[in-house]
């Protein structure tokens, strides 16, 4: 039985070795200039978008993804100004964090990318279907709920393995595999990308609470959200969050959204429409 000290040390070591910034995606330069922005009153959308272009390869990332399915514009949007007025600031700055990890990730868990484009496409139907507002910032939730995974792959992989193994030889889901092996789950390594990344609150608890939705304290809507695009896009089985499992809904945060049988049905029934096409899932 490891003591608290023993356990302590770990966990300081792996986080020291999950968040080393030689080894984590690199956000684009440009964010740092658009946070800058978004704290000057003084500031306007034209200078955001500004910035965005003066990086073309930014820009046609960015552009990509608010004309995938995601955001319902296919196609529609030509320019980074038109979809700062469409989307707003907040929902293109996620953009561009989650256009930053897209690579990495889709290199280093097959098909985690196409799961988290899957999660998004259902957070969003939801968001919309609960009358919740600005409903496309719930994209990115999605996106990046499982980026601890990633993290994990690509920083410890020796351990990873054996975590792998964990789950297979004994059937469990990924955050109850890692919380034996490791102490902790993908959630607190969530947790750990979002202080270091300095992510907004609302992000930040979608992503570490989207097991346990009832736990946030500030935005529950968006742990709810989240917790049940995962189980949609695990339903369906759309891409790989890491195991075969579904789990369990949290039958308190589909009362906290007013989710009932009928409705939950209804929004069930718009998701498998989208997923039906897989090119849905192959934004970027």
């Amino acid at each position: 039985m490891k003591n608290s000290d023993t356990v302590q040390e770990l966990l300081t070591e792996y986080k020291g070795r999950l968040l080393e910034a030689k080894n984590l995606p690199a956000l684009p330069a440009a964010l740092a200039e658009i946070n800058r922005l978004l704290k000057d009153p003084n500031s306007s959308s034209e200078q955001v978008a500004q910035v965005i272009e003066r990086d073309q390869a930014l820009a046609a990332k960015v552009l990509r993804m608010v004309n995938s399915p995601i955001y319902g514009f296919p196609g529609r949007i030509s320019n980074i100004k038109h979809t700062m007025v469409l989307l707003g600031v907040n929902v293109v700055r996620s953009i561009i964090i989650s256009s930053a990890v897209f690579d990495v990730m889709n290199k280093t868990m097959l098909g985690l990318w196409e799961h988290s484009v899957a999660a998004s496409l259902a957070a969003v139907e939801i968001a919309r279907a609960t009358n919740l507002p600005r409903p496309e910032e719930y994209s990115v939730m999605g996106l990046l709920h499982d980026i601890g995974k990633m993290v994990f792959t690509m920083q410890i992989p020796e351990a990873k393995r054996g975590v792998d193994k964990l789950i297979k030889d004994e059937d469990l889901f990924s955050i109850d595999g890692e919380k034996r092996m490791l102490g902790f789950g993908h959630d607190r390594i969530n947790a750990w990308v979002c202080e270091h990344w300095n992510l907004p609150l609302d992000l930040k608890e979608a992503m570490i609470y989207h097991h346990t939705p009832c736990l946030a304290q500030f935005h529950p809507e968006a742990a709810v959200v989240t917790h049940l695009a995962d189980f949609m896009a695990r339903l369906f089985e759309c891409g790989s969050g890491g195991d075969d499992n579904v789990p369990p809904l949290d039958v308190k945060g589909l009362r906290f959204l007013k989710i009932n049988q009928h409705l939950l049905e209804s929004i069930l029934d718009k998701v498998i429409v989208l997923y039906s096409d897989r090119a849905n899932l192959s934004v970027l």
